[in-house]
């Protein structure tokens, strides 16, 4: 039986267009089923332009759009109508096997906890990254959902991401790192600290600390840190990465000879191109719920809808949840040992 998957066709900074767009791509190059929620008016006369595989693309109507400046939590409690609502209520009734949105990623995250709720045993569920290294991708997590942790979340990210790296990647043991300051275990700050007891106490295949210069070496499969430094490293690789291919483009232009250069190595510079383009991983993948879901960036364009509608799809056939729940499962007491510092201590989690 084919996967289905909902795609909130209302999200993100392009429009709908560019969204329907990316799931017409989908359907032709797959046998998935998708589902675009949202104005079905729009939606239907968007379609019919593309001359897409009707009998496999269905529109879901929600009468409501949850804005990309918007209050997540607002949002949620506010449009319960909403196209990014209505997508994780398909997945919630088993209608649809994953969720794919380039809408407000906090609103993504409230639904999906929402409506899906968390793991077993999974204290705070994340988004992973996937970034291109010189020896292939690498996963980090988290890249935004959480910038205040604890060192049993950071323990589950590495789980999680792990969980992924195997499922996705092929890594039978994928190589954990904890992102730090330095690669001594001594090095960070009391977080990084005392993370890195809870990863040499596991069975993970945790290779120590790791510095932002390993991100894109390819010696680690896995890099683990808070919200606010992924998403930090995230828009960095992003910015980073444009600004490099305008400075080819600046150096093109100035003499012939830099032109004739760029014509003989034009495939070598498209192939660049397409390495560090993030369309080409579609999006991030939101762990820890119960259920899969895709994050993508709000500037997405079609080949990025169309590779996280694959990613949502691999997601779901090669049952990532079960790897997670199988790996926290050996680990629970360990991740919880934080949890009972805490408790002890009087806080609340």
């Amino acid at each position: 039986m084919a996967l289905h998957i909902a795609l909130d066709a209302m999200g993100g900074d392009r429009g709908p267009g560019e969204l329907v767009s990316g799931a017409v791509q989908a359907a032709r190059e797959s046998d998935l089923e998708i589902s675009l929620v949202g104005d079905q008016a729009l939606l239907g006369t968007i379609l019919a332009t593309h001359g897409a595989p009707s009998s496999r693309i269905h529109l879901v109507h929600a009468s409501q759009v949850v804005g990309m400046d918007e209050s997540p939590f607002d949002a949620i409690r506010r449009k319960k109508d909403s196209s990014i609502m209505k997508a994780f209520a398909l997945h919630k009734e088993g209608k649809v096997d994953a969720v794919v949105s380039a809408g407000n990623s906090g609103a993504t995250l409230a639904a999906a906890i929402k409506l899906l709720g968390r793991l077993e045993h999974v204290s705070r569920p994340g988004i992973a990254g996937i970034f291109p290294t010189l020896k292939g991708p690498v996963v980090m997590m988290d890249v935004g959902a959480n910038v205040d942790c604890r060192s049993e979340h950071l323990f589950q990210f590495g789980v999680m991401a792990s969980a992924f790296s195997q499922v996705l990647f092929g890594h039978d043991r994928p190589r954990v790192g904890l992102l730090s300051i330095g690669e001594e275990g001594g090095k960070g700050n009391v977080l990084v600290k005392k993370s890195h007891e809870l990863f040499q106490q596991s069975s993970l295949n945790y290779i120590g600390n790791v510095e932002g210069r390993d991100t894109f070496q390819g010696d680690v499969d896995v890099m683990v840190c808070d919200g606010f430094v992924g998403n930090v490293c995230l828009k960095l690789s992003e910015g980073l990465a444009e600004a490099v291919m305008g400075m080819l483009k600046e150096e093109i232009v100035k003499s012939f000879k830099a032109k004739l250069g760029y014509l003989l190595a034009r495939d070598a510079f498209a192939s660049f191109k397409k390495r560090v383009d993030y369309a080409e991983y579609g999006g991030a993948p939101l762990l820890g719920i119960q259920g899969n879901a895709i994050v993508c960036h709000g500037r997405s364009n079609a080949v990025a809808i169309k590779n996280a509608i694959r990613v949502a799809s691999e997601m779901a056939r090669n049952k990532v949840n079960d790897r997670i729940l199988e790996l926290l499962s050996l680990h629970r007491l360990l991740g919880q040992q934080d949890d009972t510092n805490v408790l002890a201590a009087g806080v609340t989690p």
